[in-house]
Formats: structure tokens, sequence, C-alpha cells
């Protein structure tokens, strides 16, 4: 029977197979949606699962290859031909290969169908069942698509960070191990992100570096697990150098976003981003890639080439979507625009789409136009009505409580204090710290006859946040997660409520305090101001302990508290293990970062020759000036100030360095910012100094010295101590080579300014920034400037803030005796 049949089976099996390839090849040679759709239309009974799998795969792959703003996803979606595919892929998940299933949940998920769609949750189910026995490239694929449905803390989500636990060993190819690192960063412990970091480190080294996207992903994964980890980081970062002739603006812009994310900083990455956005201008006019275009370029850019993107901006601004709109306000907050008609154009088309935005966008939007001054009462007044009283969410709570609190009138209903009181117990640290920004901005400016809550609403939910906050203080039993909570919280609220706590709290987890915590520790540390020798020597030890195993870009934030509190530990070698670390890196250091590093050696008086020669040589100061053009201009301006004060500190202190001193036209700048207005307490201390010293003629107020340094009071007396005047023309302003000499032996001092023997006494306050916050400990800046006045040829005297303003000097008599005992008797002692 079977001789006599087969013949008729096989004819069978081949006409089917025949129809098969015939239809697929019709499917295959389609060149357009329209004509996808026409054969799905006419053979809808003929088509298979691979028929199925591979016109939805088609309809995909059209849509990408186009631009996005002619993209037609949602024409596509409503085609009655694509509802049919739909229906016949559902019907026919079951007969479908592992990669097929996979590969139609993405297709279809690429097209937007919703998660709720039945076809998305059979695929996602189908796949889930056959978890175990996918390969890792189609478990890869199968995660992103999880995660493009916002699933990454599902149980599933689980099930496929184990597997590729069990499995990562055997992952060969960079593309998917980063699917995989990016889906399940949220996930992967402490101990599977090191190996994850380990095999991203190992594979990068294979890949062909063209391929940027999948050192994009490690950027993404390091991002979303917090961790900056500069070796990768820098990995990463050469391969963007390499590939940034293929890169976008989208691309370009994500990859700036994901390092300002892990405040992670390279110059030349910048410096070439600027010279590749600056190729692409012209491709760059519709409005989708405009405002990635702007969003990249803005904050890199430089005056003129900003002020055009501004102008261009103008054109298009009517033609922006609501998201697009959004970028283009952010970036105008961060260059600071001041260009009243763009801001008011750009902020009219927020107010047309307020409604289509998120909570978290609302405070995002309100930040950006209190920055920019925008002045909208309607506008302010529709955003805190219908939108910043909404969330339940406590991280966006937190931000809208923070810019509810910035909008102009600060009228709160007791709607939202009540909401924000019932989130309280599930912020963290740097959530509870905006709020208590908040509400003392509000308590401040209360006026119970006129707002619907009292100052004692505001004080009752300071008091809840005081207790929110030192319970979880009290209770962090995890270092890394404590620190990454207190990584951007700093204001009265914390430094009053929570600050001794929290060092309390350092001191307990210390054990726990690896080479690995010690930038962000330390970071705590320095902005804090708070002295604690037995944490700090910890972190000392830990230090040289794990010195070879230390970047050498993190340096800097290692030694900034030490520097910062004056503080040396107690074995005296920590400062130069770190130089010895560091050291043989200087080239490789990123201009600004290596100015800081020096600056901060240079308040702990290190000055090692190789890191100064190599900062003041033409080339560098060069290319240091190239990447200020692309900061921050706060930033920009703490670079320069700081280089400046390195530029004084090492012609004080090292003049056999030879370096010259160039900030004399920078100096006077700042002068002239300045103002030199004389406060009343200044003049309230003139008087009395006056009458300490025998005259007002024998004290000067604010007076600039050699170097700009501004003494808050100068004297001189002779080598019998009797005060000697001071004549209106020794100001010291005077010509430039005298302000480098004067104090270093030059002969104008000793022939114009002092008689024989007598001396400068310098008579400085240190108000509370001089100190250590918890002890009368002077800080490392307040220590320097002591030094470089001493060099000067000054005896310099410093009166504490917490000696002039305690119970025993109460009166006038008391102040001007106490003046007098530290002018004459310790310098007496001195002398």
């Amino acid at each position: 029977f079977l001789q006599l049949t087969f013949p008729h089976v096989l004819s069978f099996k081949l006409k089917c197979l025949t129809a098969f390839l015939m239809l697929l090849f019709q499917l295959r040679v389609c060149s357009a949606e329209v004509q996808v759709f026409d054969v799905v239309g006419k053979h809808k009974a003929k088509l298979g699962a691979g028929h199925v799998a591979g016109a939805l795969g088609m309809l995909w792959q059209f849509q990408k290859e186009k631009p996005h703003i002619l993209r037609t996803l949602e024409m596509i979606r409503t085609h009655p031909q694509f509802l049919t595919l739909c229906v016949l892929a559902e019907n026919k998940i079951a007969v479908m290969d592992d990669s097929a299933v996979v590969d139609m949940l993405y297709n279809v998920l690429r097209l937007t169908v919703e998660p709720h769609d039945s076809l998305v949750q059979q695929l996602v189910t189908e796949a889930w069942n056959r978890l175990d026995r996918l390969q890792l490239s189609t478990l890869s694929k199968f995660a992103v698509c999880l995660s493009d449905q916002h699933l990454h803390h599902s149980p599933l989500m689980g099930q496929i960070t184990d597997i590729l636990s069990q499995k990562l060993e055997s992952v060969e190819d960079i593309r998917v191990l980063t699917n995989l690192m990016v889906s399940v960063s949220t996930l992967a412990s402490p101990h599977l992100r090191d190996r994850l970091i380990e095999r991203a480190d190992a594979l990068l080294d294979t890949m062909n570096p063209s391929l940027h996207r999948n050192s994009r992903r490690v950027v993404q994964f390091l991002r979303n697990i917090r961790y900056c980890y500069r070796p990768l980081l820098e990995k990463c970062n050469r391969v963007f150098l390499h590939g940034i002739g293929d890169m976008d603006a989208e691309s370009i812009g994500i990859i700036l976003g994901l390092y300002q994310s892990l405040q992670f900083n390279s110059c030349d990455f910048r410096l070439a981003v600027r010279e590749r956005l600056a190729e692409l201008s012209d491709t760059c006019t519709d409005p989708n890639s405009f405002s990635k275009y702007f969003a990249a370029l803005g904050p890199l850019a430089r005056l003129e080439t900003r002020e055009g993107l501004e102008s261009s901006a103008l054109l298009l601004v009517d033609e922006l979507n609501p998201q697009q709109a959004l970028a283009v306000v952010e970036t105008l907050e961060e260059t600071q625009c001041r260009n009243l008609q763009l801001i008011t154009k750009i902020a009219s088309v927020l107010h047309r789409n307020l409604d289509v935005f998120r909570p978290a966008e609302i405070a995002r939007i309100t930040q950006a136009l209190i920055v920019l001054h925008y002045q909208s009462p309607e506008m302010f007044t529709k955003l805190r009505s219908n939108h910043l009283e909404v969330s339940v969410i406590p991280q966006e709570v937190a931000m809208l409580t923070r810019v509810l609190s910035m909008l102009p009138c600060p009228r709160v209903e007791e709607t939202v204090t009540s909401r924000v009181k019932a989130v309280l117990p599930q912020c963290n640290l740097n959530e509870l710290n905006s709020i208590a920004q908040a509400a003392a901005r509000w308590a401040r400016g209360s006026i119970p006859s006129y707002h619907h809550s009292t100052p004692g609403t505001y004080v009752q939910l300071l008091q809840v946040l005081s207790r929110c906050g030192l319970e979880r203080v009290r209770m962090a039993h995890r270092l890394d997660l404590l620190l990454e909570e207190l990584k951007y919280v700093s204001g009265e609220w914390f430094e009053e409520v929570l600050l001794e706590e929290t060092m309390v709290t350092l001191q307990r987890l210390k054990g726990q305090i690896t080479f690995n915590d010690l930038p962000e520790l330390c970071m705590v540390l320095t902005r804090s101001g708070y002295l604690f020798p037995s944490l700090m020597d910890h972190i000392a030890s830990i230090t040289m302990e794990n010195i070879h195993k230390i970047h050498y870009s993190t340096t800097y934030s290692i030694l900034l508290p030490f520097s910062v509190l004056n503080y040396d530990p107690p074995n005296g070698e920590f400062f130069e293990t770190c130089i010895e670390n560091f050291t043989p890196y200087i080239g490789l250091f990123d201009p600004h970062l290596l100015v800081l590093l020096a600056c901060c050696l240079a308040v702990a008086d290190y000055f090692p020759e190789s890191l100064i020669r190599e900062i003041f040589t033409v080339d560098f100061l060069t290319k240091l000036d190239s990447q200020l053009e692309t900061l921050p201009d706060t930033l920009n301006m703490r670079i320069r100030l700081r280089l400046m004060e390195l530029n004084r500190a090492v012609c004080l202190e090292c003049p056999e360095f030879q370096v010259p001193w160039f900030h004399e036209r920078y100096c006077l700048q700042m002068q002239k910012k300045g103002h030199g207005v004389i406060s009343p307490f200044q003049q309230q201390i003139h008087k009395m100094l006056g009458e300490v010293l025998g005259g007002m003629n024998y004290a000067k107020v604010a007076v600039l010295t050699p170097y700009f340094y501004t003494v808050d009071f100068e004297c001189v007396l002779d080598r019998y101590m009797r005060p000697v005047p001071i004549a209106e023309h020794s100001q010291l302003q005077v010509t430039e080579e005298e302000k480098v000499q004067w104090g270093l032996g030059s002969a104008w001092k000793e022939q114009n300014e002092l008689p024989a023997g007598a001396q400068r006494i310098a008579v400085d306050f240190l108000d509370s920034r001089s100190f250590c916050r918890n002890s009368g400990h002077m800080k490392g800046d307040a220590v320097m400037r002591k030094r470089h006045l001493e060099i000067l040829g000054y005896h310099v005297v410093q009166i504490p803030h917490l000696e002039w303003n305690s119970m025993e000097l109460s009166n006038m008599e008391a102040w001007k005796e106490y003046l007098r005992k530290k002018i004459f008797t310790e310098y007496s002692k001195c002398d």
C-alpha cells in the first residue's frame, strides 16, 4: 500500500513546498508595505507560519530604513491586513521555531503593537515556556523585548539573569552580551556585575572598533548600575573616538547623556564631537534631527555658533513635537540662554502640549522655565493646578515638590502637603532632601493671612522629614546604597539634622569600605566639611593597601577631603603614595582634572615637579583652553579660578620651577566684578583698630596684595612695635613687576614701603567656612593663604569667628583688648 501511495504523497508534498516557496518569493520581492498587504489579502488562506513571520519582519524592515519623520507606524498598525496577520500569527505560534517566536515578538513591538495586545502576550508566554532551550542570541533578543515592555523587574527577567549567570563564560558575541547586560542591569548582583564587566572588557578587545553601538550599551549598563568603572569607560571612549565619523547627532547625544550621568568627562571626545557635529549641520534640518543636533551641540558650542543655533531653532520651533520641544528647552536651560524671543516661542509650544507630558517631564519643564526667567502667570497656574498636584510616586513627588516651591507664588494646597507626608516613609535621602528644601522655602515665604497653609504646617512637615531622614540613616546597613543616596545630598537641612548621624553611620559601616567605594565616600566627606580622623585614617589605610588597583583618575577624589580638611594621616606617606600612583599617567589625564588635582595638592603643600611642569607648558594650556570652551560655564569658571590659584601657589612656593605669573589680567577682571564694597562689619572693625593703634590712618581695610590676595586689614609696626602710619598711596596698586616681586626681597619693598626693621601685619577674620564643621580645625585653603601671606612678608594675625563672637567678647572694650593682644602680644612672641 505504501509503495502504491508513496508517489502520490511525494507529489502532494512537492506541490505544497512549491506553493510555499512561491508565496514566500512573492513576499520577498515586495518593495513596500502596500505590496506586502496586497499579497496577504490575496493569499490569507494559504499563509503559513513562515509567511506570517516573514511578512511582519518585512513590514518592520521597510519602516526601519525610513527616517523617523517618514515612518508610518500608525497607518500600518491600523491596516486591515495587519490585523489579519496578527490573527494568523496567534493561531500559528505553536508551530513556530524558537527564533521565529522571538523575532515575531521583536517585530510587532517595533511596529508599536501595545504590550497588552493578545498577540504580544501569547508570544511572551510561548517564549517563556521555551526559555531554557533558547540560544543565547535568541535569549538576548527576548530580553530586549521584555525591556521594551518595562518588565525589568519581572520574575521572567530574573530567570534570564540566572541563565546568563550560568552561561556567561560561553558568550562570545559582544552584541549578545551587551544586550543582555542592559536588560538585566537592575537585577544583577554585585558579583554578577563584576563578572559582566570582566567579560565585556575581554570581548571589547575582539570586536570591530567601528561597531560603537556595542560600546554604547556597555556604558548604558554602567549608567544603569550607577558604577563609574573608569578602565572600561576609557576603553569604550577609545571606540567612540574611532567611530565618531559614522555617528549621527542622536547617537552622540545619547553618549554625552550617559557620560553626564556617570560624571565621566573626556576632553578628546567632546572636541571630536564638536567637530563631527559641525560636519552634520547641513543634514539636520527637519524638526526631529535638528532637536537632537541642537541638544548635542548647544552645550559644546562657542558663543557665535550657539547664536546661530538659536536663530535656526526660531525658524523650526513651531514644527516641534512635545518631546522635541522638551529637549530644546532643557538645552536652553543648560546653556543659560537669554534669547527672550526663542524662550517665549518654545514656552508656547510646551504650553499647548502640557496635557501629554508625564509628571517627571512637567517637573523638568517647570525648572527649565524658571531658570530661564520666563514670566507667564497663566502657564505657571496651569502647571500647578493640572499637573503638579497629582503624582503619588515618591521620586516624582520629590521632583514636583521641589519645582512647586520654585514657582512665583508659593501658595500650596493642603492636598499637596498631605500627599507629601504620605510618601515620606518611602523616600530615599536625596528625595527627602529635595522635599526639605521646598518645605523650608515655603516656611520662609508663607503669610498666614494669604495662604491656605500656615507656617505651622511646614514646621510639622519638616519635623516628619527629620524623623524619616534620621530613621533612614540609622537603619542603613549597606554602605554602597547609603553612598548612592548621599551622592547629591547637601544643604542646610542635611547639615543641621542628618550630618552628625550620617558620620556615625559611616563610622559604623566602615568595615564594608572597599577601594571601589573610596571616590564616592571621599566626595561625601569633602562636601560635609566634617573632620572624622579615625574614618579618614581608615580610608588612607585602604588606599595604600590597594593603591595599584585604584584607577589613576580617581586619585583626585580620594585626596580632596584630606586637602580641603587639612588632614595628613599619621603614617606620613599617604600623599606621597598617591602621587607615585598617578605620576606615570600624567599625560592621560583630562586637562581640567589635572589642574584640579595639582591645585588640591598645592593646598596640602605638595608640588610634584613632573605634574607642575606638565601643566605649565604651552601645549597643555592650549589644550586646556580648547576643552574649557566645551564645558558648562560654572565648571569653566571654576577651572580658570583653580588654574590662577595654582599659578600663584607655584610662583610663591616654588620659584625654582621658574613658572611665570600670567594671571594679572584675569585677576583684575575678577576684582572689577567684585566691586570691593566695604561692609558695615569691616567699617566697625576698622574704627576699633584705629582706636587700638592710635588713629584710623594706622590701618587700612581690604588691602590688595601682590598676586591678588585681599587682606581684611593691614597695619605696620616698626622695630619697636610702634604703629606706623600707612600713606594713602601705598594701596599696593603698583606695576606688574612690583606686584610679582614685592615681599620676595625686592629693592622696591625696602626703599618705598617700609622703614628698616618694620613689619607688615595682616589681620584676617576667619568665618565658619575656614574651619571644619565639627571643630576649630582650620581648613586647607585658610592654611595655604596664611602660608602665602607670610611669604609675601606679612605677619598674619588670624581671628577665628568663634573667638570673636564668644560670650567673653560681648562689648566694645573686650573686642579692642582682644585686638590689642592679638596684634602686639602675639607678634612680640613671634618676633
